[in-house]
């Protein structure tokens, strides 16, 4: 295809260059340039007949102002004055989804990761129990939360006396366990070492990090826009845990460095001080009242999973939804047309828009988001911090504590012995710490839980969410716990709601059994660095 290209003086041209990383395509990037400068020119884009390029040249570029550098800092003055008059006092919520920041968050505890992790609308990357062997010391102490309003108390030397208890049975547990696995899977001649071990250890960290305390810090990488930030720093700030409040402050206060017209609502008390206490009142009102409503009530006995809302109907609409842009009727009628189909149209309907799904990442298009499911599920909280972080379904979970039991994971059943005895002790000191902290320290108290126990949590999505879901955490590399509540939301789609021809269309469901669960992930890391240039 042939493409106009815009013309440019020599002089402009040089001015553009550090900044785009094309001169005469009808698609480039931005490069060089504030968060806030991007966002700006996407912002007058909206509003003007200009390129991008020419725009930049007649309204950003004549600030220019030399820099240390491949380019110099430009247009940030008008970039702020542009963002003051369309976001704050116009309230162009759009213009702050123009511009992006990376942020690393450290040292959070596992209770503060799934309140980071709760937005739709951002990218997450966390620290995984599963690599890392939580034995070591940082700076000569465990790597858990000291909250200051626990240690501040009398009860400060009990949670840290407890705390490191916990941890030193993880660490006297983990090689333990280790040799152990060794003995039970011993190494095929044709497997490298360096990936044997990396699976045997892993097999390991995945079944004791249920001994782990919510408290364990854990790293968290974030990007997201300035509009996602926002809303997040609101939840923060409204949020009961200590620790979630206080990150809100230190989260705010670097990125203010970055993109401070993006944030600059949060620190109007019309705006952001009303937004924070809409949040926390509505919340404790909500609490209050389901407490005087329901909280003498028992939970009823139920399975790990139960699939608690389907529609019976769920796969005739999919297929009226296959049909809909591919045909002139209105929805209804179609609807009414799929039902008279016979069954074999019915199949041959869906195969055509399923294809031929070589893996995972062949999904079919939005039809499939017609249906959804809705899920209760009663599992470890290790499993649980896994499946929280989908964030295009509906989830919600209650709060941590010892109330549900813990699991014990098959490995430290079939090990027995030494590696059991600590495994059971410490749920047993987890639940005693998390009694000592109830009464005084209601909300911090879930930091004594250990992941092994069990928390209950609600999980709705549409039908190509769950395929998404569904295949990828039941997968052979994954962890035991996830990979069984999956694989029994496949089972519930197919039987329970009676949808089998969205279940099969779910072919990357594996249901098997697999002992080493990341040997093969390990082999095929171990293929690649060896494979030649």
């Amino acid at each position: 295809m042939q493409y106009a290209a815009e013309a440019f003086t020599p002089e402009e041209r040089d001015l553009l260059r550090p900044y785009v990383t094309n001169l005469d395509g009808p698609v480039f990037a931005l490069v060089n340039l504030p968060e806030v400068v991007k966002g700006a020119l996407f912002a007058r884009y909206s509003r003007s007949p200009k390129s991008l390029r020419r725009l930049f040249l007649d309204e950003f570029a004549e600030e220019l102002v030399p820099a240390p550098g491949s380019a110099p800092a430009v247009g940030e003055r008008r970039a702020r004055a542009l963002y003051d008059r369309v976001f704050v006092e116009y309230g162009d919520d759009s213009v702050a989804q123009l511009g992006g920041v990376h942020l690393a968050c450290e040292q959070a505890s596992n209770l503060l990761t799934k309140a980071l992790e709760w937005g739709r609308l951002m990218s997450y990357l966390e620290q995984s129990t599963r690599y890392i062997a939580y034995d070591a010391r940082l700076g000569g102490r465990y790597r858990y939360l000291r909250p200051p309003e626990v240690l501040d108390s009398p009860l400060g030397a009990h949670y840290v006396a407890e705390m490191d208890a916990l941890f030193d049975a993880y660490a006297v547990a983990l090689p333990t366990l280790v040799d152990w696995i060794r003995r039970r899977h011993p190494r095929d001649p044709d497997d490298q070492e360096p990936a044997y071990r990396a699976a045997v250890r892993a097999k390991a960290c995945d079944a004791l990090r249920g001994m782990l305390p919510a408290a364990t810090t854990s790293n968290v990488g974030i990007y997201g826009s300035g509009q996602a930030f926002e809303a997040l720093i609101l939840r923060l700030r409204a949020h009961p845990l200590p620790e979630a409040r206080h990150y809100a402050e230190l989260m705010l206060t670097e990125l203010r460095k970055v993109i401070p017209s993006f944030l600059a609502r949060l620190d109007r008390p019309e705006r952001g001080g009303r937004w924070v206490r809409y949040l926390t009142e509505t919340a404790e009102q909500t609490a209050a009242l389901v407490d005087r409503l329901f909280g003498d009530a028992e939970p009823e006995p139920r399975p790990e999973v139960t699939l608690t809302d389907w529609d019976p109907d769920g796969e005739d609409k999919v297929l009226a939804a296959i049909c809909y842009p591919r045909s002139s009727l209105p929805d209804d009628q179609l609807l009414a047309r799929v039902r008279a189909l016979g069954t074999d149209e019915r199949r041959a309907l869906l195969l055509a828009y399923v294809g031929e799904r070589e893996n995972r990442r062949h999904r079919p298009g939005r039809a499939f988001e017609r249906t959804a499911y809705r899920f209760d599920v009663l599992t470890d909280y290790g499993a649980f911090r896994d499946l929280q972080r989908h964030r295009m379904l509906t989830i919600e979970w209650q709060p941590l504590t010892p109330r549900h039991g813990y699991d014990v994971p098959e490995v430290v059943r079939d090990a027995g012995g030494r590696v059991r005895a600590a495994y059971d002790a410490a749920m047993e000191r987890s639940a005693a710490l998390y009694g000592a902290l109830a009464l005084r320290f209601p909300v911090q108290a879930s930091y004594a839980v250990a992941l092994a126990y069990r928390v209950r949590f609600v999980m709705q999505m549409n039908a190509r969410e769950a395929m998404h879901v569904l295949e990828l955490r039941s997968g052979p590399q994954g962890h035991p716990s996830y990979r069984r509540v999956v694989q029994e939301m496949h089972r519930l789609i197919a039987e329970r709601a009676g949808h089998r021809a969205i279940a099969e269309a779910m072919q990357f469901v594996d249901h098997g059994h697999h002992d080493l669960e990341r040997l093969d992930a390990e082999r095929a890391a171990a293929r690649r660095r060896v494979a030649p240039a």
